[in-house]
Formats: C-alpha cells, structure tokens, sequence
C-alpha cells in the first residue's frame, strides 16, 4: 500500500473531479436500490402472498422495512383497485425503467469525471519521470540500459494505466456501492448479514493466495521487457556493423531466446491473472448458495423477520453486491501486477541525484578570470582516472589536451561542466569552487562539439537554436555562415527548415559536425570545450570544420582534446595526459625540444 501511495499522491490535483465522481456514482447507486426495493411489497400483492391494504398505517412513518412495506403496499393497493393488477405491474415496470436510466446516467458521469482523472494522473506520471530523466545525472544513464529505461516510460506506465488506474476507479466506485447495499441488508435482516459478512473475508483471503506471485511475475516481465527493448535498440544503432559481419543469425538468436524468455513470463502471468474472474465467480456462487440454504431455512422455519418476497429482494439486493465485489477482486488482481510497473518507475523516480545545487548558490553569468584544477584526483568505481591534476587555464586562452586513449583526456573535462562531481581537490571559475555556482549557470558559460555530433530528428533551424527560446532566422543564418553550414544548408530542400532526420543520419559526418559548430556559435559561450571534434572526418571535410573551429575559438577560452596534432600546433599550451597525470606542458614547439612523449607522439603522426 506504501507503494501504492506514489499512485495516490498524482490524484491530489484532481480531488475536485473526484468528489464530484463519487457523489454521482453515489446518486446511481440509490437509484438502482430503490428500483429493486419497490418489488418487494409489489410482489406479494401481485401474487396474493400479501393483502391488499386498503387504509393508510397509523402513525408516523418510521426508519424500517416493515414501515417501508405498509407504506408502499397502501399506494400499491390503491392503484390495483382504481385500475387493475396488469396497470399496476405497468406503472411499477416504468417506474423502475426510469430509476433504471437515471442509475446508468449517473453512473456514466462519474465515469465522464473519473476519465479526465485516471488520463490526468497518467500524464502527470510520464512528466514527472521524463523531467526526473533529465535531471539525472550522466553517471545514471552509465549504469542504466537505454531500452530498460524506454520500457519504464512506455510499457510500465502503461501497465499502471490498465492494471492501476482502471481499477482505481473501481476502488473509488464499488466500495460506495457494497456500503450501500450492505447497509441495506443489515436493515433488512441483521442475522443473515452477519452471516455474509463471515463468508466474505473467508473468499477474499483465497484470491490474495494467489494474487501475491502476480507482483513478482509481473516485476520479471517488465524487466525481462526492458532487456528485450535494449536488443532492439542496439540493433537499430548497430545496424550497419551487424550486415558488414553477417551478424544477422546471431543476433536474431539473441533476440529470440530473449524473446522465448519473456513469452514464458507473460504466460504465467496471464494465467495467474486470468484465474481472478473465475475465481471470485465460484466463490460468489458458493456464498450465494450458502445464503439461501441458511436464510431460505430460516424463511421456512419462521426463524426470519423477512415474508417470502422479501427474502428475494434481499437475494436480488446481495447478487449485486457479488458484481462489484467481483471487480474489487479482479482489481486486486490487476493492482498486483500493476504494483510492479510501480516498483520499476519508483526505481527512477526515487534515484538519488547527487548533482545537486548548494543551498543559496552563487549567480553568474559571465567569465572575466581563469579556469583552475587544483590537486584534482577522480574515479568512477575502484581506479583513479585522474591523479593530483593541476591545470589553469586563463580567459581568452587555448588549451589542448593530449595522450592515448584512455588517458582521462574526456574525464578532465567532463568534470568542468559538473557532469560528474570531483570528490579530493577543487575545480574553480574565478576564484568560485563549481559545486558552490548554480548549475544552469555554471553549464550556460560553456559550449560543447563532441566527436560524435548530437543532433535531432527536427530541421536545421531548430537543431541550431538547441536550447535558445527566441533565435531570430538571420541569427541562425550567421551562425551557419561562420560554422561553414549555410551553403549546405541552402541547398536541402526546404533550406533551414529541412529534416536532417534521426541523429542527423541524412548528412554526412561533415556536416552534422558544422551544423555542431553552428549551434555552438550561436549560444556563443565564453568556454568552449571541443572533444576530438575533427578525428571522424575526411580530409576536405576537416579542412572546413577546422576553419570554422577556428572562427569559432577566436577570442574564447577554449578546452580541446584532440588526437591529430596537427589541428592544436596555434594553442596556447599543450598538456599531455598519462594514466591520469599530466607529465608535460607547454606550446608545441616547446614539447617538440623536450623531446618526450608527446615529440613521440608526433613523430608516429607524422611519419
């Protein structure tokens, strides 16, 4: 039920409707009661078990079923001897007819209400956990697989809109309407309730046996369903791999037996959850049955305070007592296996964010000092990446970093921006530790070309002005200039408001890394961070992303990892990384006169 609540919590917003709903569906539930109460006195003056009562009862009307018979059976008796039995079986039906509607026209408007609140909280559950996604840290998605997560935001939401919500709204209905009824049998007969009230918890203790395995088998498919969408997924990004080495087989094999796997899941679970509607059928029946043996004994044996005709009613009044009970019961069912899609979007929603803000962060929005690493040292698990790092680097200024793969050339930079948090040294800008400067700040100084550039299946325009709300089209248009975009641009289809398709997969690796450039000139940060942004391209093509690299570092402060020498010989300064450690620093020239790793490296370049 804890778990149950982060469900709960979503409906505060919509108490109004909720009200509004369960008072309508109270409305239909007097409704269908008292269109089955008017048969009981009915009955027995139509088939002579009563008789016709010809003079109004003495007294006041008293809060009882034998005052509600004498009442009713007077008006009856009066309208069978003004006109005939057969018109008062008429206006009798009619009457029920339109208590009848009324009954399924309320309950259709609490269900109108109840729609906007099941569609609203399923809503607010997706947003919540997109905006939680976002918040997250780059750490998170590291441990995560991506189709685990896609499952999460589509598959479990969308188990807890049909197995959760859809019997919240018999939580919210069908509890008003056995109050109800129950309240009137114990009216009717106090003993005889008892009785059913005995049998009930006895029947309801069976269908939680076997409803408590569905959570678990429900937590393994969803989960075995994530796994099976992250096979998709990678086959979809790999697909070009998969073909050139006539992967085809093997990777059809792992997805079938991932497949196989889950079908074998899902099939218990069904099974487990198929058992519910006939379950609680049996059961009903049983009750049912044991009812009229021990109140149709009673009835005979003139133990009972009920006439014949009103035993049935009390029959016909608890019969409807089983359906909603039934619908209680398949929504245990469902609320069980729906309580594991909550336990998976807990799993995100409750994820602790460990980049987080200081209470009352420092404010910036400019750069006017220097960038320093002071005695940094960083592991992601066990090893240190980086070891007793120690670099400035001044405004204005370019600094390139070097060494081999596996260096902690992308890590020294990551940290800048807070993607992950230092725990032994600091890093500063002017003067401020980051962990104490408001992150939206702190990420808005900077500008990021990645060697794999990230685009999005939307046009150049949009592309560009990533992350600006008010881009003017000629602010667009200079920024292509600079980055060498425009002319490419201009002769798509529809200019800058052309498609460039998923991940940018209708240009050539040139032009997604300008079209890069091209956004980062027009956030125009003041420290920009290039990760190895020419090492994927051909000749011609580097030749125009360095131009526009160039135009792009000019009077910036600028970070650069890069692999071709060639492209860092103008910076500043060089630092050369090795197993986390900086061993050597300076412009190329000096590095070239030490002759030391990076001379080494060079040469290899160059020969």
């Amino acid at each position: 039920m804890k778990k149950l609540s982060t469900v709960i919590s979503y409906v505060k917003p919509y108490w109004g409707k909720t009200i509004i709903s369960m008072v309508l569906n109270l409305f239909s539930t007097f409704f269908g009661l008292f269109s089955l109460l008017m048969a009981i006195p009915f009955l027995g003056i139509l088939f002579g078990t009563e008789p016709i009562v010809e003079t109004l009862p003495q007294g006041e009307l008293s809060f009882s079923i034998k005052s509600f018979e004498q009442y009713f059976s007077y008006y009856i008796s009066h309208l069978i001897n003004s006109h005939s039995k057969t018109f008062g079986l008429g206006f009798i039906s009619s009457i029920v007819i339109i208590f009848s509607l009324l009954k399924n026209l309320f309950r259709y408007l609490s269900l109108y209400f109840l729609a906007t609140i099941r569609t609203g909280i399923i809503r607010d559950i997706r947003n919540s956990l997109f905006k939680k996604l976002l918040a997250l840290p780059v750490s998170y998605y590291s441990e995560e697989r991506k189709g685990d997560i896609i499952s999460k935001m589509t598959s479990d939401v969308g188990e807890i809109e049909v197995s959760v919500m859809r019997s919240v709204e018999m939580i919210f209905l069908d509890p008003i309407t056995i109050i109800i009824y129950l309240s009137m049998l114990f009216f009717m007969s106090f003993n005889l309730t008892l009785f059913v009230l005995i049998l009930l918890p006895i029947t309801g203790g069976l269908i939680g046996i076997i409803g408590k395995n569905l959570r678990k088998t429900g937590f393994r498919g969803q989960k075995r369903l994530g796994i099976l969408l992250s096979v998709v997924e990678e086959t979809l990004s790999g697909i070009r791999i998969i073909k050139a080495f006539n992967a085809e087989k093997k990777l059809n094999n792992r997805f079938e037996s991932v497949n196989n796997h889950f079908t074998n899941l899902i099939i218990k679970l069904w099974r487990r959850r198929d058992l519910a509607n006939p379950m609680s059928e049996f059961l009903g029946s049983v009750v049912m049955v044991s009812l009229m043996l021990y109140g149709g004994s009673l009835v005979l044996s003139g133990q009972s305070e009920l006439s014949p005709q009103a035993f049935i009613s009390y029959l016909i009044l608890f019969s409807q007592i089983i359906t909603p009970a039934k619908s209680i019961s398949t929504a245990y069912y469902n609320i069980q296996k729906g309580m594991a899609s909550i336990d998976r979007i807990n799993e995100i929603l409750n994820a602790e964010n460990p980049i987080q803000n200081i209470k009352n962060p420092i404010r910036i929005n400019e750069f006017s000092n220097k960038i320093e690493f002071k005695n940094v040292s960083f592991k992601y698990k066990t090893d240190y990446v980086l070891k007793n790092v120690n670099l400035s680097v001044e405004k204005g200024k370019s600094v390139a970093l070097v060494g081999q793969s596996g260096s902690g050339k992308s890590t020294l930079v990551d940290l800048l921006p807070r993607f992950w948090d230092i725990e032994e040294g600091e890093i500063l800008i002017d003067g401020n530790p980051i962990k104490n400067i408001q992150i939206t700040d702190l990420r808005g100084l900077m500008g990021n070309v990645n060697q794999e550039p990230i685009l999005f299946n939307d046009t150049f325009f949009n592309n560009i002005a990533f992350g600006l709300e008010n881009a003017t089209e000629s602010e667009v248009i200079e920024a292509a200039k600079v980055a060498n975009a425009h002319e490419f641009i201009m002769q798509s289809a529809n200019g800058y408001y052309t498609n460039i398709g998923d991940r940018g997969n209708k240009l050539s690796g040139g032009q997604r890394q300008r079209v890069s450039i091209a956004r980062a000139v027009l956030n125009n940060p003041p420290i920009l961070i290039l990760d190895e942004a020419t090492s994927a391209l051909d000749t011609e093509s580097e030749r125009l992303v360095q131009d526009a690299l160039y135009k792009l570092m000019k009077n910036r402060t600028s970070i650069v990892i890069a692999h071709r020498l060639s492209t860092i010989i103008a910076v500043d300064e060089i630092c050369v990384l090795h197993e986390g450690n900086i061993i050597e620093k300076g412009t190329h020239k000096e590095l070239l006169e030490l002759n030391g790793v990076y001379t080494k490296l060079h040469n290899i370049q160059s020969f």
